[in-house]
């Protein structure tokens, strides 16, 4: 999928008026990262996918690589304006202050698929925690997208000092890597990787309202695959996942999903299956896993459901391409769908508000008549794998919604 280069350019004068404006606003507002709504950050109807990967040079200096991914087609660099933060604390106001404006001069590298910036930054001796934020203000309604991440925290067990990188010398922005599809690591004094492959699958969460714990593995096997050099291309070909060390007694490295060529949509009819769990009864999903044709006991399921062709295709397309959101959005070890966070993406649709803490993230859904609101908590649990785990605070008291999507899912009415 090729798209066009960019072309067209709003004037000077333009473009300062709408940075002006829009630093002026939230300089009033006196917003931090814990009171943003990041909402679009999860939205079906994003236009841009914002990043940041530290890549650490000493013990608090680093290398802020910044790729924003074009999802609008035709995108023109001029119809955002883009600024950086580094930030004390959650509750620090990100205001015009702090606000480092991103130019075209600023720009690394573009692609037809990114836009590429990267800044160096060094964390003052005397600061316990610091926080990078890149933002992305769109000029034509005021849409603002932000992501955030952790530079020194108590969450993170340090960063890696190389990472991946796309043919095109972009930085690698996604936790999943298509089997046999090569990319390339790249450090700055980085000449051996160690590869290490756990060849773990996982089962589908427990609902929100199922508050006994979920069964832990006793083991986790881990295959040592060897070293390979930098700077040339290499593949994961083996179902699993992968953590890359420059240094192996050090907690540093880089995770990577190996994932099938079909992903992040659904692979085959046996995936298929498990996929249907969250809105199925326990004896439609073990009829479908026991089924020898698991396509006719699909096609049967769905019609089952719906006692219409047409709405049963569009009820499956509806319900993949949730499964497909939540595959990009929140896949770390586990497949997307299979965490918590895609769990209830799946199955609630994206939330109307996303608010993050240093310890968790919290999603609310405001009903239609905006007097009723749910919200699901997920504390942030610290693992050496990803710095972005999270885990659903269950409770009882969330039942009644979640059978009222799941109600809504199997009538055919879900609508985002």
């Amino acid at each position: 999928m090729i798209r066009h280069k960019i072309t067209a350019q709003i004037t000077p004068f333009l473009g300062f008026l709408f940075l002006f404006l829009g630093l002026s606003n939230l300089s009033q507002a006196q917003q931090s990262l814990e009171t943003l709504n990041q909402a679009l950050r999860y939205s079906r109807y994003a236009r841009l996918a914002l990043k940041i990967i530290p890549i650490r040079e000493q013990d608090r200096s680093f290398v802020l690589q910044m790729p924003v991914e074009k999802i609008e087609e035709n995108l023109e660099f001029d119809t955002y304006q883009f600024a950086y933060a580094v930030l004390s604390g959650f509750q620090e106001p990100i205001t015009a202050q702090n606000l480092i404006i991103l130019t075209r001069e600023d720009v690394v590298r573009e692609t037809d698929f990114h836009i590429y910036f990267e800044k160096r930054v060094t964390i003052p001796e005397t600061q316990e925690m610091a926080f990078a934020m890149i933002q992305a203000t769109d000029t034509r309604q005021g849409d603002v997208y932000y992501y955030h991440t952790d530079l020194i925290s108590p969450f993170i067990f340090g960063h890696s000092d190389f990472w991946a990188y796309y043919e095109d010398g972009v930085p690698f922005d996604q936790s999943f890597v298509i089997q046999k599809e090569p990319i390339e690591f790249k450090g700055r004094t980085v000449v051996n990787l160690h590869n290490f492959h756990y060849p773990a699958t996982f089962d589908a969460p427990l609902p929100p309202m199922e508050i006994r714990p979920a069964p832990v593995p006793r083991e986790i096997k881990v295959d040592y695959k060897g070293s390979f050099m930098a700077n040339l291309p290499v593949t994961f070909d083996e179902d699993g996942y992968y953590f890359i060390q420059s240094d192996t007694n050090s907690t540093q490295g880089m995770m990577l999903k190996a994932v099938p060529e079909t992903f992040p949509r659904v692979n085959d009819f046996d995936e298929m299956v498990d996929m249907v769990v969250y809105i199925s009864t326990r004896r439609e999903h073990e009829t479908l896993k026991e089924a020898k044709d698991k396509k006719i006991a699909l096609d049967q399921y769905w019609f089952g459901l719906t006692k219409d062709e047409e709405t049963a295709r569009k009820l499956i397309r509806e319900y993949f391409k949730q499964i497909e959101f939540a595959n990009i959005l929140f896949t770390d070890f586990k497949e997307g769908w299979k965490t918590d966070r895609g769990m209830v993406y799946t199955v609630m649709g994206p939330p109307n508000e996303v608010s993050f803490r240093l310890n968790g993230e919290i999603w609310s859904y405001v009903g239609a008549n905006s007097n009723s609101k749910i919200t699901f908590t997920f504390a942030r649990v610290r693992n050496i794998l990803t710095p972005n785990y999270y885990i659903l605070n269950r409770s009882r008291a969330l039942q009644p919604e979640w059978f009222k999507s799941i109600t809504t899912w199997r009538n055919a009415q879900m609508v985002f």
